[in-house]
Order: structure tokens, then C-alpha cells, then sequence
């Protein structure tokens, strides 16, 4: 009978457990995916058992199960990981733990590979998104609770590590394909082989969809017209969340080195409920990413020392061919009327240079010391404004005609460019058999706002061979995105003495297998977080607004995860998470993230051919944020099947899915105001099937 790796649905803490069956490991493998080991937690591979943070990791297999073919889809199975959605381009929002920012996403750092997926103009993932597909994706490696003393900036509420499929998870050559609801189409092919002495992988897939295309009854036009007496507004309307994709990546491993390079390419993405929240069917944009990163890893240079180098760069590039409009044809502000639409046409190109180095040194009995530096230079180099009007100093926007370049007049921002360096020590320490204490300190260094110094501590006690106990401490902080330092806009105008957000979070984790089939974790923590950044308006005189940091949270909550193998072929999982986070300048709650998730699932193989799954997903008890006076938003319960064969003879493998199997109208909160009054409409059932062949 062996010792085995059980880990709960989704990839939460591990307990090594003897079977009281025998069920080979290569079979829990086989149903349910190997996830007992995480990188994202220290920058090196562990077992998730002892990591000093609260983790998650979703392998391929769980993917396969679930039935998601985007991240957002996988993503909701993480505990205390909310997917919400703004209506600007229908992005999704990641919030973890409550902390949840609308209209961006800058409080969760992704990462593909280890480097960011992240743009300078806004300090998040980006408002281009138009999805991120799954049949490339090998693992993903979330953690909850700060991750700045490792990975510095935007590392804030928590970390999503997205890793891709190189030569060894890839075998032979696949080829895919799958249509479903909302005229939705992909064709991919991914290979593994050789090039002379070097493995390789390579990944090629095209995409398209014309959205869900939910009604949208009433919006910011709406209000216009109800204002002043016009009929401009395309609401009733629906959501334009349509796009073509390109989606490509490459990865060469020799020895020690290691290229990779990924491209993302978004044509007629749609602009959801309006860049405005003015429905805007006839506008789309264009966004193209590249990324590529080449590493020198776990390379030995003298005794009890190894070290590793990584050379990254990134590329993003967003442009709006037709430029947007941000309220229709007929629109009256005050006294002025827009006979064509308000139309405005940002651009923006981007490129970003990493360097990082680390070592490790385990000459120290029951340390292992890693220390690194690194350099990150950050340049958005060119931007562009094209738009029929010109904001005036009280900031009401008046016509001046057709659309011209407005870059010598009135740019939306002008070049920016920073640079940071940063250092980070890290001590992984069994202070006994049983007990193991990590301690890490980062300081980041940048050219425009100056320093900042972020620590973590992580005592991990193994009080049994079936429980485990973590007490974790950790701080960290959010840089400042160019559009809250340089907004050229008297509405919204940027800080540039603005500072980093900080945050600080205590943790307490718990582990437990009462029996071997069952296993149970608690997480729960604290959090405060001050100088959020905020648009504050100018004390009178003056008008417009300016960005600012005066925000400061309080939080609480906490996840049960649950895993029940109840037969050798069954598997049950699920998790409560709970929250409640404070805005402490009003005493009322923060607003739009759900004080209650409810997730379960259940994962059978009913033969070695066929696998069905099922899930439940249930998003309760949401608050709005201070000053908006509508209802709350109602609670909403989703439940998704999937049905896969896999013939292994043959090398065919055919699923079935359909989501929101019973139709359920969920929606996600908007701002106050009445732009969206009646919130944003999420997907309602869809379906669909595909197929793949491995040769």
C-alpha cells in the first residue's frame, strides 16, 4: 500500500495519507491530476503541505473535468476567488478575499509563466482581455494573501500564476476543435518534439464568438435622454462582447536554458455595455500582446549553491481603428448636442524589460537561503487621441466637430516611462522534524514614487501525520498605474505625487483528514489595507477631480474546503467562503463582492473511457458600495455539466458541456450613479462540443 498525494478538488492543502484501499497513485493521477507539489508560494517546487501560503492549484485534469475552456471558468472554483465582470469591454474582475475593484482589476497579480501579465496604463491584466482559453494551460497556481515579499508590486490581495504546457506535458501532436452557443468557434493544434538537441512545444489557435449578447435595459445614454428629453440611447440593447482571436506560443528547453514566447492577438473585441457604459454596438477594438522571457534555471555553480537568471519582455499594443463611441448619436449634455456621438479614440503601445537573478544556498543545516535581485524598466512610449470634442476646465465635454487628432490639444495621457529595482531575501527554515518557519523581505526601488519594504513570516506546524497548522504574516503593495499618475483630463486628472497602496493580512490555516477518504481545510485571516487610490474631487474653487490616496479597508473572513473520495471512480468537493469587508471612512460595507460563495462539485469516472462532472456555483449576500441607494444584488445559483470520452485506442476524446444548465439570470453590481441601473447581465445557458484527436 502506498503513501498518496490527496488533494482537495481544485488543488487546496495537501495531506499525505495511506489509502485504506489500494488504489495505485498512478490511477489518482490518471482521474483526478497530479497537484501535489506548487512553485508559486516560495519561487520553488514544494509540496503544497508545507507551503507557507494558502494555496490552489487546478491541473489539466481538473480543467478536463469541470468542463472550462477559459480561465474565468476555472477560476470560480477557487475558494475566496470571486469572478466578477465590468461593463467596459465585459472584463472579467478577479477579486479575492473582498477585495474587489471596479471598473479595474489591480489588486490580483497574473502571471504567466512567473512574469506578468500586466499594462502600465492601468496596472492590471488589461480592459482588452477577450478571454484566456485553457487547452494550453498545464496548471494553475493561485494564492490568497500577499505576495509582494516575492513578487513585489501588485501582488496585493493575491497571485494567479497561469503556467503552459511545454515538451513534457505535451506528448506527440493534438489537434482540437469546438463550436457552441453565441456562434462561438475554435480550432487549435499543439505539438511536442525535438529541434536538433533541443524539446519543443509549440501552440497555435484561432477563435470566435459573438458574446452572449444579454439585453442591457436601460444605461448612462438612457439617463441623458431622461435628462433632457432625448431619444439617443441604443438601451434596450445587447452586450457587444464579440471577438476574433489569435492566441500562439513557442517553447524551446536545452540543458539549463529555457525560451519561451506567447502571443495574444484580440480583433473586433467588443466594448461590452460601452467604454461609457453607453451601449455601443458599432465600435470594437484591437489589442496585441507578446511575451516572451528566456531563463537559465537550477544551474549548480559551487557546492550547496544554485542559481537561475531570467531575461523577460513584454509588448501591448491597443488601438481602436473606428475609434468608440462614448454616448450615440443625438446626445444632449447641458446645452450641447452631439449630432454624430461623442466619440473618442485612445491608442496605446507599451513595452516592458525584466532581469532577475536569484541563488540558493543550502549549506546552512535545515535552511535553504534564497536571495535575488532584478531591474524592471516600464515604458509606455507612444499613445494617441483622436475624438470629436474637448473636455472644458469645468469638465463638461463640448462638440468642436469631426474627429481629428487630439494629441496636441488634449491627450488622454502623454508618454511615461519608469524604471525599479528591486531585492529580496527569503529563508525557508525546519526548525524540527515537525516544524518549519519561512521568512522573506523584499524592498522594491522605483524612479517615480520612491521605495518601499514589504516582509512575510509563515510557521508551518505538522501536529500529526493528518493535521497540519499554518500561522502567516505578510505585507503588500499595489503600484500606482500611469493613468492615476498622468491623466490628462480635467474630470479625472492623475497624481503624480501619488503613492503605492499597502496592505497587511494575518492567516491562520488549518489541515485535517479524520479519515483517509475525508479531508477538511479552515482558512482564516485578517486584513487591512490603506492609502487605496481613489478619484476625489477638488475642494471649490475648483472643479474636476483628482486621484488620491484616502481609502483604507478593514476585512475578515474565511474558507472550509471540503474532499470526499467516496468511491474509487467518485469524487465530492466543495467550499463555503465567507467575508465581510469595511470601508472604514464611511463604516459601511466595501460593496460588489459576495460576503458568502458556495462551490461544490462531484467528479466520477464511470469507466476508463467516460467521465461526467457537475458543478455548483451560488453567489450571495452582495452589498452595494457607499452612496448607491439600489436594492442589493440579488443572489444567483449556476450549475454546469459536462460529459467526456475518451477513446485512448484511437486517440479521440469527445466532450459535451453545457453551463447554466437551468438558465439562471445572474448579474454582476455596477457604480452608482444610474449608468447601469439595472447592473450587468452575466451569460445565460450555453453550450457546447468538441473534439480532439492525439497522434
Amino acid at each position: 500500500m502506498k503513501n498518496v498525494w490527496l488533494a482537495l478538488c481544485g488543488g487546496n492543502l495537501l495531506l499525505p495519507l495511506a489509502l485504506a484501499g489500494p488504489v495505485p497513485e498512478e490511477d489518482i493521477a490518471l482521474a483526478f491530476g497530479d497537484k501535489h507539489m506548487v512553485s508559486i508560494a516560495t519561487g520553488s517546487r514544494q509540496s503544497l503541505k508545507r507551503a507557507p501560503a494558502v494555496a490552489t492549484v487546478i491541473t489539466a485534469q481538473d480543467i478536463a473535468a469541470m468542463g472550462a475552456t477559459d480561465l474565468d471558468q476555472a477560476l470560480a472554483s477557487v475558494p475566496g476567488l470571486h469572478v466578477s465582470y465590468g461593463p467596459i469591454l465585459n472584463v472579467p474582475l478577479y477579486g479575492i478575499r473582498g477585495m474587489l475593484s471596479q471598473p479595474l482589476n489591480v489588486q490580483v497579480l497574473v502571471l504567466l509563466n512567473g512574469q506578468p501579465m500586466k499594462t502600465a496604463y492601468a496596472g492590471d491584466k488589461g480592459n482588452e482581455w477577450g478571454g484566456f482559453p485553457l487547452e494550453n494551460v498545464a496548471r494553475i497556481e493561485v494564492i490568497r494573501g500577499p505576495g509582494s515579499a516575492l513578487y513585489g508590486a501588485d501582488a496585493f490581495a493575491g497571485v494567479i500564476n497561469i503556467v503552459t504546457k511545454g515538451p513534457a506535458a505535451l506528448k506527440g501532436t493534438e489537434l482540437g476543435a469546438r463550436v457552441g452557443a453565441f456562434k462561438a468557434g475554435d480550432l487549435w493544434l499543439q505539438h511536442a518534439g525535438s529541434l536538433g538537441p533541443a524539446a519543443l512545444s509549440a501552440y497555435l489557435r484561432v477563435g470566435k464568438t459573438d458574446g452572449h449578447g444579454k439585453t442591457i435595459e436601460a444605461d448612462a445614454a438612457t439617463r441623458l435622454d431622461n435628462l433632457f428629453g432625448t431619444h439617443a440611447s441604443r438601451a434596450p440593447g445587447p452586450i457587444n462582447a464579440g471577438h476574433d482571436a489569435l492566441d500562439a506560443g513557442l517553447e524551446l528547453g536545452w540543458e539549463k536554458w529555457r525560451l519561451r514566447a506567447n502571443k495574444f492577438m484580440r480583433h473586433n473585441l467588443g466594448t461590452g455595455a460601452g467604454v461609457n457604459s453607453a451601449l455601443d454596438p458599432d465600435s470594437h477594438i484591437d489589442m496585441d500582446r507578446l511575451m516572451a522571457d528566456l531563463s537559465w534555471t537550477d544551474a549548480q555553480f559551487a557546492q550547496d549553491w544554485v542559481a537561475g537568471a531570467t531575461v523577460a519582455m513584454s509588448r501591448y499594443q491597443f488601438v481602436t481603428p473606428r475609434g468608440l463611441t462614448l454616448f450615440p448619436a443625438g446626445t444632449r449634455i447641458g446645452a450641447n448636442l452631439f449630432p454624430n456621438g461623442m466619440i473618442g479614440g485612445p491608442a496605446r503601445w507599451e513595452r516592458v524589460w525584466r532581469f532577475d537573478t536569484h541563488a540558493i544556498y543550502s549549506g546552512l543545516a535545515g535552511h535553504s537561503l534564497r536571495i535575488g535581485l532584478g531591474h524592471d524598466d516600464t515604458d509606455l512610449y507612444r499613445a494617441e487621441t483622436r475624438k470629436n470634442f474637448i473636455v472644458s476646465p469645468t469638465g463638461v465635454p463640448v462638440p468642436t466637430g469631426p474627429v481629428i487628432d487630439y494629441n496636441p490639444i488634449q491627450p488622454h495621457i502623454l508618454p511615461a516611462r519608469r524604471t525599479s529595482n528591486y531585492l529580496y531575501a527569503q529563508d525557508e527554515w525546519s526548525l524540527a522534524p515537525d516544524w518549519s518557519l519561512t521568512a522573506g523581505l523584499r524592498h522594491d526601488r522605483y524612479s517615480d514614487f520612491g521605495g518601499t519594504t514589504n516582509p512575510r513570516l509563515a510557521l508551518v506546524w505538522e501536529a500529526a501525520y493528518n493535521v497540519t497548522a499554518k500561522l502567516m504574516h505578510g505585507r503588500a503593495f499595489r503600484a500606482p498605474g500611469f493613468s492615476e499618475q498622468f491623466t490628462i483630463n480635467p474630470v479625472s486628472t492623475g497624481n503624480p505625487d501619488i503613492k503605492p497602496e499597502r496592505m497587511k493580512t494575518s492567516e491562520l490555516a488549518l489541515a485535517w483528514a479524520p479519515v483517509a477518504e475525508l479531508q477538511l481545510n479552515l482558512s482564516l485571516y485578517r486584513l487591512d489595507a490603506s492609502e487605496i487610490i481613489r478619484v476625489v474631487a477638488n475642494p471649490p474653487p475648483a472643479t474636476g477631480a483628482t486621484y488620491r490616496n484616502v481609502g483604507r479597508l478593514r476585512g475578515r473572513g474565511g474558507e472550509l474546503e471540503m474532499q470526499w473520495d467516496a468511491l474509487r471512480q467518485l469524487r465530492v468537493s466543495g467550499h463555503l467562503a465567507f467575508q465581510r469587508t469595511t470601508d472604514r471612512a464611511t463604516g459601511l460595507d466595501a460593496g460588489y463582492a459576495p460576503h458568502q460563495h458556495h462551490y461544490a462539485r462531484v467528479d466520477w469516472r464511470a469507466s476508463g473511457e467516460w467521465q461526467l462532472g457537475t458543478q455548483l456555483n451560488r453567489v450571495a449576500d452582495r452589498k452595494r458600495a457607499s452612496g448607491d441607494a439600489r436594492a442589493p444584488v440579488p443572489d444567483y445559483t449556476t450549475v454546469d455539466l459536462s460529459l467526456r470520452r475518451t477513446m485512448a485506442g484511437s486517440g479521440w476524446e469527445i466532450a459535451a458541456l453545457l453551463r447554466n444548465a437551468f438558465d439562471a439570470d445572474a448579474r454582476e453590481p455596477t457604480l452608482p450613479g444610474g449608468t447601469l441601473p439595472n447592473d450587468l447581465p452575466l451569460a445565460g445557458r450555453s453550450w457546447s462540443v468538441e473534439a480532439r484527436l492525439r497522434f
